[in-house]
Parts: structure tokens; sequence; C-alpha cells
């Protein structure tokens, strides 16, 4: 094991530029207590991201049923522009600012305080979880039709237990096997769709791209697509304690990832709708392997499928880590019992593992709709936080040390801002009232959860630790924590 470059301690080291604008600093010291483990490089970083966000172009065919193919191909251009490129480099800028594992909980509990960071852990990680709960469904889905019997009853409940449990063991082996399967499962499940664009060049009609019927469009549907497929770039920040030189690497992994997630939605679509007849009611999940197999044959359809299997097996595993890891962070900062900082022999967050892995079996026997609705309004909540904790943060603490920062001032940066909140109300507004009834009252459990918390230490049933290796930040009054 390398050792750790510890966390940083804030102090009052003060640095006068022209502008004689002054800057707080981080003094990097060596911890006593905190071990290291291997960290995390910039080339796994990236597929780690492409995965929380990602994973390929797999659940995408249902913008073109809504939409059509100019509107699809317009809206993974410009949506990116709208939502993934400021959640980005929000992450990017806090990430870097705030370099641990509670990510985007140190990020709200910094600016609003520990009681808001307690309630955007709560909403964010049963997100994850609930999304996580989809991908051994959807892996047993593609493998069903070779495999019937995987179909439904006890064996199918028998393989999502198994499926779970062995990717389950594979995050808690440590961040490096998880990155490099990631690499492995990225690789094989891009490789086959620039096999089927190249097949087909010569059956590729560019007018089949403008196909626009503004009459016929399912905006609810389209929309939700869109904002599905191109989420959860903040998921990252709660591995960010694990990341190699994160001041540097977390910024580029995150512009990398952000252009191999794009290309790897646009040019499938491309390919698909310019090389086939346009009959939009075939156009759902699992289209583009019968596009392969018009296309290529089925050899190529078995390789599509295959490849979209093993990419829920890495959004699996991709959502896992920055769910445990989420826990061990919030740990660390006293807002959970210390037993979920504690790490096993290979690094990883034994308990929040295995609290993670079980919400994941518990909420499993949802439906996919219901899953993706509940998720998404739950997540909605979490970003209304950051975006305020972004712009707070600028407005109070200008001064503090960040590694990368938007090159905004404060009203670029509320201008950054209002469009991706415009969107996330568009998608609060359009969910069903039961999933608005059953996501208010995950709220209001989070709201209740934390105070009993509080009283659980207050009467030593539970030991609660902040960890010294972390920047110091003084709660109470919201700033850093002056020596």
């Amino acid at each position: 094991m390398k050792q750790r470059a510890s966390s940083a301690k804030l102090t009052s080291i003060r640095m006068r530029e022209d502008n004689n604008t002054e800057y707080v600093g981080l003094e990097d010291g060596v911890s006593s207590k905190l071990q290291s483990f291997n960290k995390v490089s910039i080339l796994p970083l990236v597929f780690l991201i492409f995965y929380e966000v990602s994973g390929g172009p797999f659940g995408v065919e249902d913008s073109v049923q809504a939409a059509g193919p100019l509107l699809t191909l317009l809206g993974f251009l410009v949506f990116p522009l709208i939502w993934s490129v400021p959640e980005a480099l929000i992450t990017a800028e806090l990430g870097t600012m705030f370099p641990e594992n509670g990510g985007y909980v140190v990020w709200v509990s910094s600016a609003l305080g520990p009681y808001w960071g307690f309630q955007q852990g709560w909403m964010k990680w049963l997100s994850g979880v609930i999304d996580n709960a989809l991908y051994p469904v959807l892996f047993l889905d593609y493998l069903k039709s070779g495999f019937p019997i995987l179909a439904d009853g006890i064996p199918r409940i028998i393989a999502v237990l198994v499926l779970t449990l062995a990717l389950t063991y594979m995050n808690y082996r440590g961040m490096t096997i998880v990155g490099w399967v990631a690499i492995l499962l990225g690789v094989f499940s891009l490789l086959p769709f620039l096999f089927m664009g190249l097949i087909a060049i010569p059956k590729l009609k560019p007018s089949r791209w403008l196909v626009l019927d503004l009459n016929n469009v399912d905006w609810g549907l389209y929309l939700n697509t869109l904002f599905w497929n191109l989420n959860y770039w903040d998921s990252i920040s709660t591995l960010a304690g694990e990341v190699e030189n994160s001041g540097r690497t977390l910024p580029k992994a995150l512009f990398y990832a952000l252009i191999l997630v794009v290309l790897g939605y646009f040019f499938p679509l491309l390919v698909g709708t310019g090389a086939v007849p346009l009959d939009r009611e075939l156009w759902s999940d699992g289209y583009f392997s019968d596009i392969a197999k018009i296309l290529g044959g089925v050899w190529l359809r078995f390789w599509i499928e295959g490849a979209s299997a093993q990419s829920n097996m890495g959004m699996f595993v991709a959502e896992m880590s920055s769910d445990s890891f989420q826990l061990l962070g919030m740990a660390e900062r006293g807002m959970l019992p210390a037993c979920f900082a504690k790490r096993s022999r290979y690094g990883t967050p034994l308990l929040g593992i295995l609290f993670s892995a079980s919400g994941v079996i518990l909420l499993s026997w949802l439906s996919f709709q219901e899953i993706v609705a509940a998720e998404n309004f739950l997540y909605c909540f979490g970003m209304i936080m950051e975006f305020i904790a972004f712009i707070r943060l600028r407005m109070e603490y200008p001064a503090a040390s960040r590694p990368y920062k938007i090159p905004l001032g404060i009203t670029g940066s509320i201008l950054l801002c209002i469009p991706p909140s415009i969107l996330i109300l568009v998608v609060l507004a359009m969910a069903s009232f039961k999933v608005m009834v059953l996501s208010l009252l995950a709220v209001v459990v989070g709201l209740v959860l934390e105070p009993c918390l509080r009283y659980s230490e207050k009467k030593g049933w539970f030991r609660f630790s902040v960890s010294s290796d972390l920047k110091d930040w003084d709660y109470n009054n919201h700033r850093p924590v002056e020596p």
C-alpha cells in the first residue's frame, strides 16, 4: 500500500495577487492515522464516470419513439449543454475544493449546515440505491431470451441475489479492481457500435436524420429519457478521496468522460436512424440489437446484447462504489455512526457496501418505470441543494482554495444554474401522484432520521466521531476554521 499524502487542514495562509484578493490556502500534512490505499488514476476514473452517467446507448431508444430522429439527435447535442456541462463543472470545482469521500454531502454541509448536508446524503444515497436496483434486473432481461428459466419465479429471484452478491464482492475487493473492470466493460460495450457504424456506411441516408413531426411528440417520455441518460455527474464526487491527485485528475476525467458519454449516445443514434428505414413504434429498449441483426447479422446482434448485459454490470459496480463511499464520507464527518467509516483490508467501506447492497435487494421488486421516476424525483431535490450550495460558497467564501474554479463570477455562476434548475422543475412537475407521495415520504424519513441519530449520539447508543484527517470546517457558522 502506498502512504496516503493526507487530507489537508485548513490554515490561514494568505496570498495576495495583483488585485489584492485574499486567498485561503490548504496546507498538506501527512496523517499518522490515515493509511493509504491504491488511488484511482485518470483512465479508470473516466470509465467510472462513464458508468455513473451512461454505460452506453442502451436505453436511449425510447427518445426516437417519442420525438423522431431530428429532435433526438439535437437533444443529445443540446441537452448536455443545458444539464451535463453545468453539473460536471460544478462537480469539478466543489469536488476539488473538498477532495473527500463525502462529496456533495460536504458541499451542502459547508454551505447550509450539517442538518441539510445529512438530508442531501439521505436523498442522494437513496436515489443511487434505487437506481442500482435496476441493473441486476436488466442484466437478466437480456439473458432470458437464451435462458427462459430466468424470466420469472424462484430461479429469477435466486439469480438476482447471486448476481448482486457477486458484483458486491467485486466492490469489496477495492477501487483498483472496480476501476479496471469499468475500463474493460466500457471498451467491450462500445466496440460493437463502432463495427456497426463501419458496416452501416453504405446504407446511410442523411435525409432520415431530418425527419420531424412536431404534432406527434411525446414530450414527457422524450425529456425523461434525455434526463435519465445524462445525469449523475456529481456521483463521482463521493470518490474524490480515492482519486490520485484529485485537484488535477478529477476535472480532466470529467471533461474526457463528457466527450465519451455524448459520443457514446450520438454515434449509435446517428447510425441507427440513418441506416434503417424509420418505424418509430419499433424504437424501444433493445432495438439496437435488432438494428445490429439487420446490418451485420446474428453475430453482431449477440455482441450488442452481450455488451448491454455487461454494461449493466459496469453501472452496478460504479454506482455501488459511489453509494458506499458516500456513507463512509458521512461517517468521517460525524453524520453517521463511526462504524460506517471503517474500511476493509482492501480499503473499501465494508458497512457502506453491505447497506447499499441490502437496499438494492429490497428494491429490486419495483418496476422499471417506478424505479426511474422515484430516483429522478429524489435526485432533483438533491440537485437543487447542490446549486444553492455552489452559489452560497462562491458568494461567502470567494477566497477559499479551489484547485479548479469555473471561470465565471457570481453573476455568471447564477446564470449557469438557471437552465438546469428550470429543467428540474419541469421533471418534478411531470412526476405522477404516486411517485410524488412515495418520494415525499422518503424525504420526511430523512428529516426525522437526522435528529434521531443526534439523540442516539447524546444517549451514547452509537459512537460518532469526526476524522482528524479532513479539512476543518465550522458548520455552526458555515465558515472555514481559522487556526
